[in-house]
């Protein structure tokens, strides 16, 4: 059974730090790009990162370019997204996909940021 399941999530308080985990199964991991998303309240999903196969290539988005560091662990079949110096407008469900359109998803893990 193909599965993602994301961890790490929390309350955080600006400035702070915090790990996301996204743990894979039923698939071959290393055939596919992985990819971070997010989606604030009463906002669209937005895209955060991917990272390739080999974890030797990793593409950001504007809004984690200089803060956030996404990175893979093929031997675990797991996908990370290192956040610091988080904000307020970082408060969102992040998921973790296996596709660009952020299709085959998990269910998410939830941060929020404040005070």
């Amino acid at each position: 059974q193909v599965q993602l399941v994301e961890s790490g999530g929390g309350l955080v308080q600006p400035g702070g730090s915090l790990k996301l985990s996204c743990a894979a199964s039923g698939f071959k991991f290393t055939d596919y790009w992985m990819y971070w998303f997010r989606q604030g309240p009463g906002k669209e999903p937005e895209f955060v990162a991917r990272v390739r196969y080999g974890g030797d290539r990793v593409n950001y988005a504007d809004i984690a370019k200089g803060r956030f560091t996404a990175s893979r662990d093929n031997a675990k079949m797991e996908l990370y997204l290192e956040m610091t110096d988080l904000k307020s407008e970082d408060t969102a469900l992040y998921y973790c996909a296996r596709d660009h359109l952020g299709n085959f998803r998990g269910p998410g893990t939830q941060v929020t940021v404040s005070s």
